[in-house]
Parts: C-alpha cells; sequence; structure tokens
C-alpha cells in the first residue's frame, strides 16, 4: 500500500508538473492564435483552450476559391514592386508625363514607389497569415475587409500591368540634359555641362509666334516659367503662340531655385551662388545655345518641335532654324540634325551636318545615308541591335541616367549616350558589373529556382518529421494505456483473493 500510495503521489507530482508547463505552452499558443487569427480573420477573442488538431484542408469551399485571388494579388503587386524598382531610371519622365496630367510637379515616381511597397508587403502578409493558420490546421476565414482590398489590389495591378505591356515597347517621354545641374533648356544648364565635361548638349526647340527659335521642352510654359504669376489666363496656351518679347521676360529659373521641395530627388542641393544664379535664368533662343557649343567646341543635337496647324512658320521652319544655325558660324559637323523632314534641303544648304535618324531599317538608313541613330535605351535589350553595329552605324542611346543601365551601355559597346546625370556618370571609369546579361539572366533564374527547391524541401522535411512525431506519439499512447488497464484489473483481482481483506 505504500507503494501505491507513493506511486500515486508521484504521479500526482509529475501531473502538477505537466500541468504547468501545459499552462505555459497553452498560453504562448493562445497568444499566437489571436494574433494569427485576428490580423487575418479580424477575430481578436482570445481561445480559451487549444484548438484540436483539424485536416489540412478544412476551410469552407468559399474560403478556398478565394484563396488563389490573393495569392494571385500576391504575384501582382510583388512583380509591379521589382518592375518599378528596376525602372528607377524613367523616374523623373515618368514625373513630367504625370505633371502633363495634373499641373503639379511632385515626386510621383516616389509616391508610386511607396504604394506598390504598401500592397506587395500587404499582400505577402495575408499570405504568411494564411499559410501559417493552415500549418496549424485551424479554419480560415478572410475578413471581408480583407476581401475587398484584395480584389482593389488585383484590379489596381492589372491595369498597371496593362499600361506596363501596351506600352513598354513606346518611346517614354524623356526631358533634356543636365537638369540636376540647373533649370533645363537654360543658359546656366548649359554652362554647367560644359563645366563637368560633356561631349555634346540636347536641347528642345519650339518657334515663337514671330518666327524666333527657343529653347522649351513642353508645349505650355506652366512648369517651367512664371506664366501663372504674370498671364495665368493663357498658361494653357502652345508656348509657339507667344511672341518673343513676351517670353524673354519670363523667368525660367525660380521653380527650380525656389521650390518647396527639391525639382527632382536625388539632386543634390544647389549653392548660394547657383541659386542666386538660378532665379535669373531666362528663356534662352537658339542661337544663344549655339554660340556656347561653338565657344566650347561641343556637339549640339535637338528635337525640333513642329509648330502647331495655324502657326505663320508650320511650312517653312526648318528652313528657319537651318539658317539660323548658318548665321551662327558654328562649325557644321558639331550639328547632328535629327529632325527627319525636308533633309534634302538640309543637305543641300549645309552639307557638314551630321544626319542622325530613328530607329529605322538598315535599308532606310543606307537609303538616305544617315550612319547615325538617335534610340530608346529599351530597344537596347532586345539584341543589343547588333544588326546595327554590323552596319558600322553609330549608336546614341537616351535617355540613360542610372549607373547601372550606362555600365550596360558601356558593356553593349554603344557609341554614346543622353544623359541628365552627367555629374554622375562623368567619374565611372569601368563598369560596374563585369557578368553579361545573358550570364546575369541565367544565375538569376538558376538561383531563383534552386531557392524554390530549397523552400520546398525545407517545408516537405518539417512536414515529415510532425507526421512521424504524431504517428510515434500515437503509438506510445495506445501501448501505455492498455496494459496499465489490464495491470489495474489483475491487482484489483488479487486484493479480492486475498484472505482478510
Amino acid at each position: 500500500m505504500d507503494d501505491i500510495n507513493k506511486t500515486e503521489a508521484g504521479n500526482e507530482e509529475t501531473g502538477r508538473r505537466e500541468n504547468n508547463s501545459w499552462i505555459k505552452r497553452n498560453f504562448n499558443y493562445e497568444c499566437y492564435m489571436t494574433f494569427l487569427n485576428g490580423c487575418y480573420s479580424c477575430k481578436w477573442e482570445a481561445q480559451q483552450k487549444k484548438k484540436p488538431r483539424r485536416p489540412l484542408c478544412c476551410c469552407s469551399l468559399r474560403e478556398r476559391l478565394f484563396y488563389p485571388w490573393l495569392i494571385m494579388s500576391f504575384f501582382l503587386s510583388v512583380i509591379l514592386l521589382f518592375t518599378w524598382v528596376e525602372t528607377s531610371n524613367e523616374y523623373n519622365g515618368f514625373d513630367w508625363v504625370v505633371f502633363l496630367g495634373t499641373r503639379i510637379w511632385f515626386f510621383w515616381s516616389i509616391v508610386l514607389l511607396s504604394v506598390l511597397g504598401i500592397l506587395a508587403a500587404y499582400t505577402t502578409m495575408l499570405v504568411v497569415l494564411g499559410f501559417l493558420l493552415c500549418w496549424e490546421k485551424n479554419e480560415l476565414y478572410l475578413h471581408w475587409y480583407h476581401k475587398i482590398m484584395v480584389l482593389i489590389v488585383i484590379m489596381l495591378c492589372s491595369f498597371l500591368m496593362w499600361i506596363l505591356l501596351t506600352f513598354w515597347r513606346e518611346r517614354w517621354l524623356t526631358i533634356g540634359l543636365s537638369l540636376k545641374l540647373g533649370p533645363e533648356n537654360t543658359i546656366m544648364s548649359f554652362e554647367k555641362a560644359v563645366e563637368h565635361g560633356a561631349d555634346g548638349l540636347e536641347s528642345d526647340v519650339q518657334i515663337s509666334l514671330d518666327e524666333v527659335p527657343f529653347l522649351m521642352h513642353d508645349y505650355d510654359l506652366r512648369r517651367t516659367t512664371n506664366i501663372l504669376e504674370v498671364m495665368p489666363n493663357a498658361s494653357d496656351k502652345h508656348s509657339s503662340f507667344f511672341y518673343w518679347n513676351f517670353l524673354s521676360t519670363l523667368n525660367a529659373g525660380k521653380w527650380f531655385a525656389d521650390s518647396r521641395i527639391k525639382p527632382f530627388f536625388n539632386m543634390k542641393p544647389l549653392s548660394k551662388a547657383d541659386r542666386e544664379r538660378a532665379r535669373n535664368q531666362k528663356i534662352p533662343k537658339l542661337s544663344e545655345l549655339l554660340e556656347i557649343a561653338r565657344k566650347a567646341n561641343k556637339l549640339v543635337i535637338f528635337d525640333l518641335n513642329s509648330p502647331p496647324r495655324s502657326h505663320p512658320a508650320r511650312s517653312s521652319y526648318i528652313r528657319l532654324v537651318v539658317r539660323v544655325i548658318l548665321d551662327s558660324k558654328i562649325e557644321q559637323h558639331l550639328i547632328i540634325w535629327l529632325p527627319g523632314s525636308d533633309r534634302d534641303y538640309v543637305r543641300r544648304k549645309a552639307p557638314g551636318f551630321q544626319h542622325i535618324g530613328r530607329l529605322f531599317t538598315i535599308e532606310q538608313l543606307t537609303k538616305e545615308k544617315i550612319t547615325r541613330i538617335n534610340v530608346d535605351y529599351k530597344n537596347l535589350f532586345h539584341n543589343g541591335l547588333k544588326e546595327y553595329k554590323a552596319a558600322n552605324i553609330t549608336i546614341n542611346v537616351y535617355l540613360v541616367n542610372e549607373p547601372w543601365l550606362f555600365s550596360l551601355v558601356w558593356c553593349s559597346s554603344i557609341h554614346s549616350v543622353t544623359t541628365d546625370n552627367l555629374e554622375v556618370l562623368k567619374q565611372i571609369n569601368h563598369p560596374y558589373y563585369f557578368m553579361t546579361p545573358n550570364f546575369y539572366m541565367f544565375m538569376w533564374i538558376f538561383l531563383d529556382i534552386l531557392s524554390a527547391v530549397f523552400i520546398v524541401a525545407i517545408f516537405y522535411s518539417i512536414w515529415l518529421r510532425e507526421s512521424q512525431s504524431e504517428k510515434i506519439l500515437q503509438g506510445i499512447t495506445s501501448y501505455t494505456e492498455t496494459p496499465s488497464v489490464r495491470s489495474l484489473h489483475e491487482e484489483v483481482l488479487r486484493v479480492e483473493e486475498t484472505p482478510g481483506v
């Protein structure tokens, strides 16, 4: 009997220890599951006891049908985030395009980056929470707030993906040279470009109402001048419908120097002298740019925008600009002629101009006697423009701002680039990476596959170990319970057969 009492006391003590550890274990599990269910299902009621383990697929049909939509929103948001991070070279152009629609200059590219980051983080959180709940074999119930947000994410990402797939092959609107050095298309920006060792100067040319070629990228004057202060009612008017006497009075630098936020996201702060200089910039004539290029012996390339239909120089703007160039006395070989109209006239009047074309066929370039092309950098990724290199055609790529992209262009044997990040790119004396694009793509895909296999192997090993542990526990339980009942029955029988009991 003493042995029995000792045994019972030992069992009570062991049970008390097991009960204490179970309370601690159950309390941690309860907090853990409350957190998962609260975030996923918005049910923050604490569970009083550990729920029995259910089969792996225990949720309702509606939840099982909706979970693939959650997975889809996760992949769409992550792909878009990755794409936008990799296209940082286009941020300035994107900001300009959005400005055309909103009339508000801001870092819209960074806003989009933040939104995509939040969407990717949100969908990732829901996917991870759902996986953990399934791992604990709890029933899934995604709150309808989350379901609405997931559908919004899918629609938004699908819309952005459609824009990406539709317009990715088209040239994005880009902005001119040296925007980070000074206000764009001003004398200050071109002089700064010369100071930093630029090989050429790039600009955009419009024609005033009295037929004066001047430098302006936008079709109106709102973004880069003080037209809203001087003549707000005419701020939406095409810049070519103003006389030069009025255009020459506008300020073209205060937006750059006195803006409450930096005009460009990664622009360095201006010195006090540069800020004061920028405040006093005016809209320059084409002749002023040619004078700077002539003195510094720099190449000049420009986009020549045709005037609107009712403009008096609509049919004569090519000849007008050629006359201005010849009157400037700049050496003809410094002019890289980009406009495609009336090339025969240009060749007769200025045989020394270097004619440059777009991404035409080699046959068309040969027919027009063009040995240089100016192309968007995105055309580089198809086949590296190999057929044009083989035909000894000189290639200029625009608009290259990021060091990694400049390194890729360098390794692709491109002859020159157009950039607005001259200060940074001029300091690069070798490519920043040493892998070819094909090898980089191979390593990227190979490591992705390897990572996926590794992750699946880890989860499979954990699942296999858990399954084996459950089988062992079930076997031990069935083995220990049956003998104990039998021995207790035999002990009772022995006690009853003992005389005097």
